[in-house]
């Protein structure tokens, strides 16, 4: 699980821009938001570093955390 801090994330609309940045370089990937805490958690076939950079590019940088989840 891939878990991700998302500071401009803060409505509906940004949830729905994330997931679909991060689906459009992981397909398959599952995205869980938690829109009070900022935080997406991704679960899938999602490497780092182009999901940290289709999200930058969509104009929401994230910083990927520690999964809390084993």
């Amino acid at each position: 699980m891939l878990v991700l801090h998302i500071p401009d994330m803060s409505c509906g609309h940004c949830a729905a821009t994330v997931t679909k940045a991060v689906q459009s370089v992981a397909a398959g990937a599952q995205v869980d938001v938690d829109l009070p805490a900022r935080i997406a958690r991704v679960t899938g076939d999602a490497a780092v570093a182009p999901v940290l950079r289709a999200l930058a590019d969509a104009g929401y940088p994230a910083e990927a955390q520690a999964s809390d989840r084993p």
